[in-house]
């Protein structure tokens, strides 16, 4: 065992070949690069699966001791400072190590047929093995200055693979404002460093800890200065995972390829940020301020989150929002203290999300084959519809990953949220409410994407699959019925049930009539527009091949049984129990709880409520977004919800509302651009001014003062020394009268 851990240091450097190899053979020979990029790809997902099978065997060990392996070596050294660098492998660093792994490996080889006809193929795998390698290096780093090294490559390879698209616009703006809004979490990250190190005079982490527990005991501190260092140490962790108030890059990342989503959603980016707070943990548990902050951040992302899921219509900014909205469950368990409950939603949720990413991605292949390259198309879940005949295997593994996120038993995100709910009522029950609300709205959103995308029928603006033209399709929208006729901007639409040649029936809710609304649902009633394909294009969607449907099949099969390595198996705790085993001694009360063996009638007894909650938005999502064929007893239904509940439910000013904050982002943008990014342009607008104004003005009044004395002087000097000499003899006379008469 201690042979193992002594090769452990090497883990983030086995992927690093891979990128160097292909950046240097990019700059030297291009083309003979070019030729063996399948190999160099290949290569890649090995040495990835050698980090696999390495970091597999730690996990092993660490589950049999619990044991925690240090080694370091010094970088520099004087009389005042010390800097070590090295790796620590405990079992964080395991979990951490087997998560990105694993998603690694089925994102790479999903890439290697999505990005097949793509001329930036190499430099996207360059970029993706260097991401993976940064990533394990900050999982296993021993001091906050490596994680910090760590931490800034991370965010440059996410500007980088956001970025891939460069040339279009949109993309160059959303790699910006991704790159902009981490900084400010980095820069707060840094100044929380300085500042402990300067309270305890260490990076090392068991060093950190033990010195500021004993300053803490002894009352040797100033509170205050350490509560801010603190949080200036979970704002890095706010801006890296999402959370509310610096979340507004996470859904503008989705310009870049689906794969980088996948992996920046599930296994990398916002993972790094929960892993600092977990390794942090035991420093913030000591500052009750600090925690409770974490758990309400928490929360605000967990609810705000699920909001602003409900009206998006790209298929992957949904997703985003819902990466959120679960960044905000594990941070709420870590505010909580419950480290066991955040790192066991963490595992379950990264597959899950992995398994939706990619799904999304196999349909986004489908629709590209109708429309051809375009995003605003072809992500666009209004545009989708009917896919389930011609994407089954994506259909059922996408069905899977959304029955897990809601929290369905008996998938992996049921055992890991249920235990996070749990933890949350005993913290405060209004955060419970809170919680399980949001776990309803999730439910909500997700069948949503389901049900506009494979039920139903494609929209008329594109072919019908089976080829006939012409054929209407009318959809079910939540928001408002579309058409060309404009209404008044103060009237509410009145609720319609159409029914056209081929007896297929629409229901509509009551909502005010805007532009806005115009981009979000299905215009059902403009003339259909055929689109005529040329040879490139296939009129029928496809399942994707087998280099991109085996890896979301191993992740259908994660996120079917991952939730069963936390929980146990009877009422003596055997079972497979992995994080119990893992996490050992527990951090604190709630992890001491979550590890003892279950009641499973009162575990059950307690779950009734948060997966009723799931199943309630699952039913109105399919009432509202499901295709409904006419019959006798559809219509009376749908009039008789019409008639007798319009008046106080349809014509409800609140629906409208929650689809404004939900489809414009909640203003947050909104608020940034006008407060934030208005002042700053003012600010510099006024150092501007001041600049020319002012600073250049003055500069150019003292030049031509100097010019115009200059030249009144020139006229002075005449060349004669006789001249010379007179003016001082008189200079010096004069001087001596002055001192004279003021000598008597």
């Amino acid at each position: 065992m201690e042979h193992i851990y002594q090769y452990s240091g090497i883990i983030p450097f086995i992927t690093l070949p891979v990128p160097m190899v292909i950046m240097g053979g990019l700059l030297l020979f291009p083309t003979v690069t070019k030729k063996i990029r399948r190999m160099l790809s290949f290569s890649s997902v090995v040495l990835l699966s050698l980090v696999m099978l390495f970091s597999l065997n730690l996990l092993l060990q660490q589950i049999d001791s619990s044991s925690i392996y240090k080694s370091v070596w010094s970088w520099t050294i004087n009389n005042d400072f010390s800097l070590e660098f090295g790796y620590l492998i405990d079992p964080l660093t395991s979990i951490m190590l087997i998560l990105i792994t694993t998603v690694g490996i089925m994102v790479l080889i999903y890439s290697d047929n999505y990005m097949s006809h793509d001329q930036g193929y190499l430099r996207f795998f360059a970029s993706m093995s260097f991401f993976n390698t940064s990533m394990l290096g900050l999982v296993s780093s021993c001091n906050l200055i490596q994680i910090y090294i760590f931490w800034e490559l991370v965010g440059m390879c996410s500007y980088l693979l956001i970025g891939f698209w460069f040339t279009r616009p949109l993309v160059g703006t959303a790699c910006q404002k991704a790159f902009i809004t981490n900084r400010v979490g980095d820069f707060g990250l840094l100044l929380g460093i300085l500042g402990f190190y300067w309270i305890t005079g260490s990076f090392e982490f068991r060093d950190l800890f033990e010195i500021f527990n004993n300053l803490i005991y002894k009352n040797e501190i100033d509170l205050l200065f350490v509560t801010l260092c603190s949080l200036l140490l979970f704002s890095g962790a706010v801006a890296k995972s999402a959370q509310f108030p610096l979340h507004v890059w996470l859904p503008d990342a989705m310009e870049g390829p689906t794969p980088i989503s996948a992996l920046i959603h599930a296994a990398t980016m916002v993972a790094a940020g929960i892993f600092l707070v977990a390794r942090l943990l035991p420093l913030f548990l000591v500052i009750p301020y600090v925690m409770n902050l974490i758990a309400l951040i928490g929360i605000l992302t967990v609810l705000l989150g699920a909001t602003l899921a409900l009206a998006q219509k790209d298929i992957k900014r949904s997703l985003a929002y819902s990466t959120m909205s679960q960044l905000g469950y594990i941070m709420l368990a870590l505010g909580l203290g419950s480290s066991r409950a955040a790192l066991f939603h963490l595992i379950t949720h990264a597959y899950s999300k992995a398994l939706l990413f990619l799904g999304s991605g196999s349909i986004i292949h489908s629709m590209e084959a109708i429309v051809g390259y375009s995003p605003d198309k072809s992500q666009n879940m209004v545009l989708m519809g009917g896919l389930t005949k011609h994407v089954p295997i994506t259909k059922i593994s996408f069905l899977l990953g959304t029955l897990s996120l809601c929290g369905i038993p008996p998938f992996a995100c049921f055992w890991s949220k249920d235990e996070i709910l749990n933890d949350s009522w005993l913290y405060s029950p209004i955060f419970s409410i809170i919680a399980c609300s949001a776990a309803g709205l999730t439910a909500f959103y997700m069948f949503r994407i389901y049900l506009l995308t494979f039920e139903g029928h494609l929209n008329p603006h594109f072919q019908d699959y089976s080829g006939k033209k012409g054929s209407s399709f009318y959809s079910i929208s939540l928001w408002g019925k579309e058409g060309p006729s404009p209404i008044k901007k103060k009237n509410y639409l009145l609720s319609l049930l159409k029914i056209n040649n081929n007896k297929r029936a629409s229901f509509f809710c009551f909502c005010k009539k805007t532009d806005r609304l115009d981009l979000n649902v299905r215009k059902i009633t403009r003339a259909f527009r055929t689109i005529h394909f040329n040879n490139t294009l296939n009129p029928y969607p496809h399942e994707s091949n087998n280099t991109m449907l085996v890896p979301i099949l191993i992740l259908v099969f994660f996120t079917l049984f991952s939730g069963f390595i936390g929980i146990t198996f009877n009422q003596e705790g055997e079972g497979l129990d992995i994080l119990s085993k893992l996490l050992t001694p527990p951090i604190n009360l709630l992890d001491q709880n979550s590890k003892e063996s279950k009641d499973w009638y009162k575990f059950f007894t307690n779950a009734t409520f948060p997966v009723s909650i799931a199943f309630g938005g699952i039913f109105f999502a399919s009432f509202l977004y499901k295709p409904v064929y006419s019959s006798l007893q559809n219509l009376n239904f749908l009039n008789l919800v019409v008639k007798k509940g319009s008046q106080r439910i349809l014509r409800d000013k609140l629906i409208y509302l929650i689809y404004r904050l939900s489809y414009n982002r909640g203003y947050i943008d909104a608020f940034y651009t006008k407060f934030i990014t208005g002042g700053l342009r003012g600010l510099a607008e006024l150092t501007h001014f001041f600049d020319r104004q002012i600073i250049d003005r003055i500069t150019n009044v003292m030049g031509l003062a100097s010019f115009f004395i200059g030249e009144v002087i020139k006229y002075v000097g005449g060349g004669r020394i006789s001249s010379y000499l007179l003016l001082y003899l008189f200079a010096v006379f004069i001087f001596l009268l002055i001192k004279l008469n003021f000598i008597f």
